[in-house]
């Protein structure tokens, strides 16, 4: 398993400080997130210019955005924005995608669709478009949102086939997961019967592990990404957590502590205490 933490600060230089913090403690990776207004969370920083910033302060960590709702962005102009990070990284860069959070002003404040099915038709032709212009060869696309005609964007990525496409996916929903599954690695999300998000346990994560198998090569690479919170004081008990996840079969850990937005010094002293597998070594 592979250790992640996301940055929940948004001011531009908390973000580039805490992401050299985490290469320095031992943190496989360091994401950030991707928002365009959110009412009462303070500042926040565009997440491709932070991404760029991000690549040229580290050497070593995994970066990335979580999440970037892909339906409100030109697929095009992401294309040229995740090449030219996996170019300044040397090659680190990973693209998780999905719905995102209405509640962003990104969204409905400046006319951006808000309903779930038009955004997942934006969702999985903006994965196509981006797949088709990284190959760098000669690509058209026509679809119900987008239309392109002949291009060839260079240069290509370092990463080979493609940058890596995680998606997040709820389970058991089969068509959301089955999207995933097209690509490089899930992100898997919860709903209780209320529609408010639930955590996923380590039992369905095996069982979306199971659902996967008989639909992908089983020589193929593919990421489970799990994100959770953990102890910074108790070592072993962040490991204990943790651990059921990964002999379930996820592959990613991903610290997210959220409810310390504004609160740079305690998200330091998580990313100081080190990846919740210190407590096992």
């Amino acid at each position: 398993m592979r250790y992640g933490f996301v940055i929940p600060c948004g001011a531009i230089g908390d973000i580039l400080d805490l992401t050299v913090e985490a290469e320095r403690a031992g943190w496989d990776g360091a994401f950030t997130w991707d928002g365009i207004h959110i009412e009462g969370i303070g500042p926040m920083s565009d997440p491709w210019v932070t991404l760029a910033a991000m690549a040229l302060r580290t050497e070593r960590v995994t970066i990335g955005a979580i999440i970037t709702p892909v339906s409100r962005r030109r697929p095009w102009k992401l294309a040229r924005e995740t090449v030219t990070v996996d170019h300044l990284s040397g090659g680190r860069l990973v693209l998780p995608v999905g719905l995102g959070a209405v509640d962003d002003g990104g969204f409905g404040k400046v006319g951006e669709p808000t309903d779930r099915r038009t955004r997942a038709e934006l969702l999985d032709e903006g994965l196509e478009i981006l797949c088709g212009l990284w190959s760098g060869e000669p690509f058209h696309y026509e679809g119900k949102h987008h239309r392109l005609e002949e291009m060839a964007f260079l240069p290509t990525p370092l990463q080979q086939p493609r940058i890596p496409i995680w998606v997040v996916g709820v389970w058991p929903r089969e068509r959301s997961i089955a999207r995933a599954a097209r690509y490089d690695g899930l992100i898997p999300g919860k709903q209780d019967a209320d529609g408010s998000p639930a955590e996923v346990t380590p039992a369905e994560i095996r069982a979306v592990r199971a659902w996967l198998g008989g639909r992908r090569p089983a020589d193929a690479p593919f990421d489970i990404v799990v994100e959770g919170e953990t102890s910074a004081q108790d070592k072993g008990a962040a490991a204990t957590h943790v651990r059921p996840f990964e002999e379930a079969g996820a592959t990613w850990w991903l610290e997210g502590l959220w409810s310390a937005m504004q609160e740079p010094d305690r998200v330091r002293e998580r990313i100081r205490a080190g990846p919740p597998s210190s407590g096992s070594e």
